[in-house]
């Protein structure tokens, strides 16, 4: 009796699906701080950048950093989804109920609602340059504004979030 081996899977998609596993939660986590806190905008916008790369997945596969192009990916879906957003849609400054395993909840608050009355493009820059921790020509190149770009609208972006927070970023600096 033959036996009947089982073909193997074509590697492009199980590839695919090994990265979204790996690079998944990093993108959701991104897209949540340029949400300014709307966790399920974020799981939409890091869906739908997934769904972008694995539609070139043969192509982006093969590049020498597939993450940071997911990455891009997530931060022009955002900024499209800005651009396009109803006029219908209103915003509210209430997050929902998320268990905080952070030490100080309401630093973590403060921040998200700051980062929230930022621009788009600002809160972009801010989470790029100090939360994903790139340098200021990555930045650039994500958001495709040139280095002086960068430095200048972080540095905006910094004051108006100094100004947003007021005196609560010294309340805060001291806990």
């Amino acid at each position: 009796m033959k036996r009947s081996t089982p073909s193997p899977a074509p590697p492009g998609p199980l590839d695919f699906r090994e990265f979204a596993a790996a690079r998944g939660r990093h993108l959701i986590r991104t897209a949540y701080l340029l949400t300014g806190g709307d966790a399920h905008l974020a799981e939409d916008l890091a869906q739908e950048a997934l769904g972008r790369v694995f539609g070139k997945w043969r192509r982006i596969s093969r590049l020498d950093n597939p993450a940071g192009y997911a990455q891009t990916v997530l931060v022009n879906t955002f900024l499209s989804h800005r651009r396009r957003r109803s006029s219908a849609e209103q915003v509210t400054d209430t997050f929902a109920e998320v268990a905080v395993s952070d030490a100080d909840p309401s630093l973590r608050v403060t921040l998200l609602r700051a980062l929230g009355e930022l621009s788009a493009q600002d809160r972009a820059v801010l989470v790029l340059r100090f939360w994903e921790d790139q340098s200021v020509e990555e930045t650039a190149e994500t958001l495709r504004l040139s280095p002086s770009g960068v430095r200048s609208r972080s540095s905006r972006a910094l004051e108006r979030l100094r100004g947003v927070l007021g005196e609560e970023l010294d309340d805060l600096a001291r806990t």
